[in-house]
């Protein structure tokens, strides 16, 4: 990285060591060493004579991010928010063009949501967001669920991931509080963690049982964090689960609300990938919906976001959560931490008010919209399934069926030599295993250790939104390079799917 001034190292004021020191500490594997290193290479690419690589370009399966990989916008919330952006199309001496280029539902929602902004999109919003979008959050909530959601408790953040940091900002007090998270877990929740210098408290999935979650294993790690003085105060359950693809029955989702209530935990449910589900045995249920039936008084944070699902638009920033059971003092500190930040991205509140409000059957728009939704969701389904059974058709590897999500994990049983030699470089070997693959076909995934992983085993994560015409050759790619990794050392019979 080029250095942005002159001047030496003693010179400075900030320095490495007069920094803050939690920063230094965060990781986020997603965009780590082997994103950047395909960033490097993709640029390379570019500017090396055809033929210098092994391959023709960087597949970015490192990140869920469906856009990059050509999945195509949804075409109602790009006309609403083009119309909203460019408002001279809705004016009189436009309107009778615009009418021939949109349809009427498009520039009516158009119209409507400018209203909310008092007919200016680039000014600031309420800090909880525009009132109306969150009557509408609201609305979508009681829909989904059955039971009623007040618009007051909704906030509209920046994509979900300025909820989970708002959210662990309130909960981390001192250096003593303790947060359980899952592991594998999504790297979000222990860069936020350390950045907040608090506790990251791991608690395992069961790998063998589709990634549900023990309630022996909480129990056993809120014991033994407890016990070695950790104040341990919320649970982080991600569902459907990142990076596993797993998805929590309703009967495990029961355990667990009522393991907070028992143990005093806030519970923050990532409900990101809700419409994501692939599998009719394991259908979202979502926590507000099992806390309602149970008349719980557990306090849940719940977030969804406009980054994943079939919307996908994951650099406009949309998302939100609803406070459930929150103290009402703590509710008036929210709504002061919102404040600092202004207010969420305006057009990401607008695509969260498309996602939980889209057109409706008498709507021009309707039938294209939910062809749309369908194409892709049945598209995501394919390769989900395909990926799969790519894997699981591999020596040495195996790898639950995504029943939700974007993601598969799959466990790739090394060779003890490989094993050696990447301890042997002080690295991990699922870390080594991923460079060589990024070197050797340009496909770009995350290695298990950057999510967390059961000690003595290896993963990675990987999406399934290559685009699907070219999926089986990025397949091939794959199989190619692992077959060849495999042939490269002796293995034995305790090295097998076992």
């Amino acid at each position: 990285m080029a250095d942005s001034t002159t001047g030496s190292p003693a010179d400075k004021v900030l320095t490495l060591d007069t920094m803050n020191q939690n920063i230094r500490t965060m990781e986020y594997a997603v965009r780590g060493a082997i994103p950047i290193r395909a960033e490097e290479l993709r640029e390379e690419l570019k500017t090396q004579p055809p033929g210098t690589l092994p391959f023709k370009e960087i597949i970015a399966c490192n990140i869920g991010n469906p856009q990059q990989l050509d999945q195509k916008p949804i075409t109602f919330l790009r006309q609403v928010s083009a119309l909203m952006e460019y408002a001279d199309l809705l004016g009189p001496d436009m309107i009778d063009t615009t009418r021939k280029l949109f349809p009427e539902d498009a520039i009516d929602r158009a119209r409507r949501n400018l209203e909310y902004v008092g007919g200016a999109p680039g000014a600031y919003t309420q800090s909880l967001g525009i009132m109306e979008v969150r009557r509408n959050v609201a609305k979508f909530i009681e829909q989904r669920d059955g039971f009623p959601a007040d618009a007051k408790n909704i906030c509209l953040t920046s994509g979900a991931s300025g909820a989970v940091e708002r959210v662990l900002d309130m909960l981390v007090a001192n250096p003593s509080v303790g947060v359980m998270i899952p592991i594998p877990q999504y790297p979000l929740y222990t860069a936020t963690l350390a950045h907040l210098n608090a506790r990251a408290v791991p608690y395992y999935l069961q790998e063998e049982n589709d990634w549900q979650l023990s309630i022996g294993d909480l129990e056993r790690g809120l014991r033994e964090a407890r016990e070695a003085g950790t104040d341990v105060r919320a649970l982080v359950v991600i569902n459907p689960g990142n990076p596993t693809g797993g998805c929590l029955l309703e009967s495990n989702i029961a355990e667990i609300v009522r393991f907070c209530e028992r143990e005093r935990l806030v519970l923050l449910a990532d409900e990101v990938y809700q419409t994501n589900i692939y599998t009719q045995t394991n259908p979202f249920v979502s926590f507000k919906k099992v806390v309602s039936q149970l008349q719980s008084p557990v306090e849940l944070f719940s977030l969804h976001s406009i980054s994943k699902g079939m919307v996908g638009e994951c650099g406009r920033r949309g998302g939100y959560y609803e406070a459930v059971n929150i103290d009402d003092a703590v509710m008036g500190q929210l709504l002061k931490l919102a404040s600092v930040c202004l207010c969420p991205n305006v057009q990401g509140q607008m695509a969260v008010d498309i996602m939980v409000s889209p057109p409706t059957p008498t709507d021009a728009s309707y039938a294209q919209y939910t062809r749309e939704i369908s194409d892709i969701f049945e598209s995501m389904k394919r390769r989900a399934a395909k990926l799969a059974a790519a894997f699981n058709s591999l020596p040495a590897m195996t790898c639950n069926d995504a029943q939700g999500a974007m993601y598969l994990f799959p466990r790739v049983r090394f060779p003890q030599a490989f094993v050696a030699e990447a301890h042997a470089l002080g690295k991990e070997p699922d870390a080594v295993y991923c460079m060589q693959m990024l070197e050797a076909t340009g496909i770009s995934v995350v290695p298990g250790s950057g999510f967390g992983q059961v000690p003595g085993t290896f993963h990675f994560r990987s999406t399934f939104l290559p685009p699907e015409h070219l999926f089986d050759s990025f397949i091939d790619s794959f199989k190619r390079f692992h077959t060849e990794f495999m042939a490269r050392y002796p293995t034995d019979a305790a090295e097998d799917k076992s």
